[in-house]
Order: structure tokens, then C-alpha cells, then sequence
């Protein structure tokens, strides 16, 4: 059975559609069930999850009836569940345990990172180093929990269904020096070894390439069941996060992605361009 966050998500979008379909304005929909137009937003984007009355409500203005309203209540019962991130609300907001429940439910990801190790591909020693030195750290105990989310994430390379992984990562992340040599030289091997795996594809963007191609900020593009038409993409600042699930925004980014693709190393001399980094600290 799938997570109630892929629940959620499935269910924002046939509101969405069946919204668009009626020629309704989320502003519409809000006077409706007497909300803030910023909650059917994050009904849509599958953030937060909805009362029954409130969907009732939402099929009536909407149309939509028989057996697609009532697959649409069956969505919304179970979203309304705990997701498996829930027990670490004290030191996960709740903006990235949204992310972490989709991260375990995509069957794609396609993660560009600009100036650190993708967090799932994350070390425990770069991990500790991280959050040493957070400025919203403030308990040994909460760094423990923290490393541990994150080793937990980590999980995701090995189960049995684990999904496709796509990285392309900025040489520049793998200059920053994060813990010192011996973290970076462990960080490094480890990026080096999991390059390997049947599932994984790892490319770096170097400095000299010749494409003008580059981003300056980090984002995953999330696919489910190989349906397109379901792909979210993930942007993350220092206090928040956006998730993008119009399908011009993720065209824009999916064609960003491409063109990134073309411009970094091939998996082979990525591999053999982080070994030699590994060996040089």
C-alpha cells in the first residue's frame, strides 16, 4: 500500500484537475470551505491533508461524483495517517518530512546538488560535521536524531525496491572541505563505491567544462510509477522548501536537467575524477 504522503499527493492532484476541469479558481474553492486560498494550495500540492466535509464540499462545486468521488474519499481517509517520518517532528519541519515521504515513495529521482553531497548520499562523519556546526543545532541528542534520519534515508539505495537514482553533482561539492580530510576522504570512496551499484548513476559537472550550462542552486525532480504526469520537483532554501508539480515547471526543470546531463562527465570518468580527489586528501 502506498504512504499516506503518496495518498495525499494523488489526491491533490485530481483536485487540482477536477478544479481546472470545472473552471474553478482556487479562491473559488476557498470561499467554499471558508479557508485561506493558501490551503487548497497545499491540498493540491498534497502538503496537508483534508477533512471529509471539506471534500464533499469541494466534489459538489467540483462535479464529480460516483465512483471517482468516491475513490477521491478513499484517498483522503488514508492520507490522513502518520507517515513513517512522523515520530521526529521535534527535529524535522514539517516542510522536509513532506519531502522524505515522497523521497521514499518515488520510483525516479534526479537530484543536481551545487555545494554539498546530496543528502542521501550522505557519510555519517560528513553528516556529524554538518550539524556540529548548524546554527539551529541545539542538543547533542537532537544531533544524534538527526544523523540517524539521515542514515535511515540512506536505506533507500539498498532495499529491494530501491528506485532509479540519478545524480549530477557540481565539482564544487566535492572541493568543500566538510569535517576535514579524513571525513572527505571517507565522503569521497563512499560517492566512489556507490557509483558502482546497478541502480545509481553519479556524473560530475566539472569546472572546465565547455557547456555554459550550470545552476547555482540544488533540486530533485521526483517520479512515481514512471508517470510523468505526477512528477514533483523539489527546491529547498535555508528556512524552507517549494514543490513544483505544474507540468510547465516541470518541463522547465526536466529540460534544465537534460541540458546539465550533457554538459558533465560521463558516469565512468566521474568515477574516476572523485577516486583521484579521494586519494589526494
Amino acid at each position: 500500500m502506498a504512504s499516506p504522503s503518496i495518498q495525499r499527493r494523488r489526491l491533490g492532484i485530481a483536485l487540482r484537475r477536477a478544479r481546472e476541469q470545472a473552471g474553478k479558481t482556487q479562491e473559488e474553492a476557498a470561499r467554499t470551505i471558508d479557508a485561506a486560498s493558501t490551503k487548497v494550495s497545499r491540498m493540491e500540492l498534497g502538503q496537508n491533508g483534508i477533512k471529509l466535509t471539506d471534500l464533499n464540499v469541494l466534489l459538489d462545486l467540483y462535479g464529480v461524483d460516483g465512483e471517482q468521488a468516491d475513490w477521491m474519499r478513499d484517498l483522503a481517509r488514508s492520507g490522513r495517517q502518520r507517515g513513517r517520518w512522523g515520530g521526529y517532528r521535534n527535529v524535522i519541519p514539517d516542510w522536509f518530512r513532506q519531502y522524505l515521504d515522497l523521497e521514499e515513495d518515488a520510483t525516479e529521482l534526479r537530484w543536481y546538488q551545487a555545494e554539498l553531497v546530496p543528502g542521501i548520499l550522505q557519510t555519517e562523519g560528513y553528516v556529524r560535521a554538518l550539524h556540529t556546526t548548524a546554527p539551529f543545532q541545539s542538543t547533542e541528542a537532537d544531533s544524534d536524531r538527526q544523523v540517524k534520519v539521515r542514515m535511515e534515508r540512506a536505506s533507500v539505495i539498498d532495499g529491494p525496491d530501491a528506485p532509479q537514482l540519478r545524480f549530477i553533482l557540481s565539482e564544487s561539492s566535492l572541493w568543500r572541505n566538510v569535517g576535514g580530510k579524513t571525513v572527505m576522504r571517507g565522503q569521497l570512496k563512499h560517492l566512489a563505491a556507490v557509483a558502482q551499484r546497478p541502480n545509481i548513476q553519479l556524473q560530475v559537472l566539472p569546472f572546465d567544462s565547455e557547456s555554459y550550462e550550470t545552476a547555482t542552486f540544488g533540486f530533485t525532480i521526483l517520479r512515481f510509477d514512471h508517470d510523468a504526469s505526477t512528477d514533483v520537483v523539489y527546491l529547498e532554501d535555508y528556512m524552507d522548501a517549494d514543490y513544483l508539480d505544474r507540468p510547465d515547471a516541470v518541463r522547465a526543470y526536466s529540460s534544465l536537467w537534460d541540458r546539465l546531463q550533457a554538459a558533465a562527465l560521463g558516469p565512468v570518468e566521474s568515477r574516476r575524477l572523485i577516486l583521484r580527489m579521494a586519494e589526494a586528501e
